[in-house]
């Protein structure tokens, strides 16, 4: 299949940002791809995405949003404030039907929730946070919404002491004795989790038959491999994540967007580890997600 032109068919106001009006100069178009916190897996392949959309799409400027992730993220492309997002599939799909105004582009790669604790401390299982200060994830992250879940089947629901902080702010309030846990959902390995000296990471398996039976079934059990972290294997909850994009997106952007994801998927891997996770078989599965049509386009084009 030919290659689509990417200005083919485009809205008029699109059209009208690349080639300025009234004769003046043209507009550059701008994507605006909200990722996570700067130390976490969206923003390290956000950032490499944006790259390569500057190199292969003309007149377009691309930048890596720092954001609290998920949920921010979802909010962003509902009221337009950007263009491509990654969230997490339970943010989309659990509880409701998915909202017409988001589209998936693709599946991504699984985000494994961690709980990390000093490894001198006394906790040793998700029990043992009874009474403790934890940190629950950064408001408006697919963090919170998935660790309020876990807290839930496991009845620690006001047992413990929850703040909301970013990954950032739990690496250093962790280290400096100022809570006693944190968790952080992402894709292994987590950069700042790695970097971090004197950790654990407490298995959370026991959660997931009880969360798929309340909830949905995208949760799942996943290993924590001794290679991510050079700790004990531990196994926790795993839940799909997608790029989403505005349902009104135009069919080419979408095309050429999907197709970049597959194309230069070695680029997104050199920028993290969790993008080698990246191909056709797994970036179609994102239903009850509709994937965006000029997506689907573009799958449909290069299944084996």
């Amino acid at each position: 299949m030919a290659r689509r032109t990417l200005l083919s068919g485009l809205p008029a106001v699109t059209a009208l940002a690349l080639t300025g009006c009234m004769g003046g100069a043209p507009r550059r178009r701008q994507i605006r791809i909200a990722t996570g916190s700067r130390t976490a897996v969206y923003f390290a392949v956000g950032t490499a995405l944006a790259g390569i959309v500057e190199q292969e799409l003309p007149e377009t400027d691309a930048v890596a949003m720092v954001t609290a992730a998920s949920a921010e993220n979802v909010q962003l492309i509902v009221d337009n404030e950007a263009e491509i997002g990654f969230t997490q599939a339970d943010i989309l799909v659990t509880g409701a039907t998915p909202d017409p105004r988001i589209a998936a582009l693709a599946r991504v790669y699984d985000d494994l929730l961690h709980l990390v604790v000093r490894d001198e401390g006394p906790i040793r299982t998700l029990d043992h946070l009874r009474g403790r200060r934890v940190s629950i994830g950064a408001r408006g992250s697919g963090t919170v919404v998935t660790v309020r879940r876990v807290l839930d089947v496991a009845k620690l629901t006001g047992r413990l002491s929850a703040v909301e902080l970013n990954l950032d702010d739990s690496l250093k309030a962790l280290a400096l004795g100022e809570i006693d846990a944190f968790f952080f959902s992402g894709g292994i390995p987590v950069s700042g989790i790695k970097q971090l000296a004197g950790k654990r990471i407490v298995d959370l398996s026991n959660t997931v038959t009880d969360m798929r039976k309340r909830w949905s079934d995208v949760y799942v059990v996943r290993d924590v491999p001794v290679s991510a972290y050079q700790l004990p294997p531990v196994s926790t909850v795993a839940v799909p994540n997608f790029l989403v994009v505005p349902r009104q997106m135009d069919d080419d952007l979408a095309f050429d967007l999907a197709r970049m994801l597959l194309e230069r998927r070695d680029v997104l891997a050199r920028a993290h580890p969790a993008a080698e996770n990246l191909d056709i078989r797994s970036a179609v599965a994102t239903l009850p997600v509709p994937l965006h049509p000029g997506a689907a386009e573009y799958f449909k084009s290069v299944k084996p």
